[in-house]
């Protein structure tokens, strides 16, 4: 069956909070979506942090970004993008599981080593980011998303197209959908359902293997699905 981008849901309306909004990769897909005309909320440990990175991308993007806690984003979002460290995942989700029940979670975090050798992904007891989120958060709808995207590319201006697609895992097929949809109001991108949850792990490690890339051809890499 061909992918069939019409039939994905308007999004247009909701409203996404970026919980880790303040560090590259949250702030960079802050700056898409709001140029894109998502209405955007950054989190954060900080509330003065949260709303200092807005103000710096409503006057980059032109669009008006919101901030604050992350408790408050998470309480007022739609659709919540985790992009805390992975150092930092289990303890920053433990703590809103209240304020995300019924919500939309999309995790993009990579659990990541570096040693002389290089990246490697680490070992995760649930099996993948995505499924601890899972495991702290029974109320949520969780998916797992936005894993292979350079933050560096995000957050040039001068960058007009994003040449990726989005890989999007999850069990509530309603819930990929709308991530799906929302990947796509970026330009070049293409939200691609890539199975279940249980199958996060190899996508999350698999950046590993990219940032390998990056360093190797001093590029930018990300993903393309072919015959899609």
């Amino acid at each position: 069956m061909a992918l069939d981008l019409a039939s994905l849901p308007d999004v247009s309306g909701l409203t996404v909070g970026i919980l880790g909004g303040t560090g590259d990769q949250g702030r960079g897909l802050a700056y898409r979506l709001a140029l894109a005309g998502q209405q955007v909320l950054i989190g954060s440990r900080s509330a003065e942090r949260a709303q200092a990175a807005a103000q710096e991308l409503t006057e980059l993007s032109g669009a008006s970004v919101g901030g604050g806690e992350n408790a408050d984003v998470a309480a007022r979002s739609d659709v919540l993008i985790v992009a805390v460290p992975y150092a930092g995942h289990a303890d920053t989700l433990a703590g809103l599981a209240d304020a995300l029940v019924g919500k939309i979670v999309v995790d993009c975090v990579n659990p990541l080593g570096f040693d002389k050798q290089g990246p490697y992904a680490l070992k995760v007891a649930e099996g993948s980011a995505a499924q601890q989120a899972e495991a702290l958060l029974p109320g949520a709808r969780v998916t797992a998303a936005f894993h292979h995207v350079s933050a560096e590319l995000l957050a040039d201006p001068s960058v007009t197209s994003m040449d990726l697609d989005i890989l999007v895992l999850g069990d509530d097929r309603d819930a990929v959908a709308v991530v799906q949809a929302l990947a796509g109001r970026i330009p070049g991108m293409r939200g691609v359902h890539a199975g279940r949850l249980r199958n996060a792990g190899q996508v999350e490690a698999l950046t590993a293997n990219l940032i390998a890339m990056n360093k190797r051809y001093k590029a930018h890499s990300g993903i393309r699905v072919t015959d899609v």
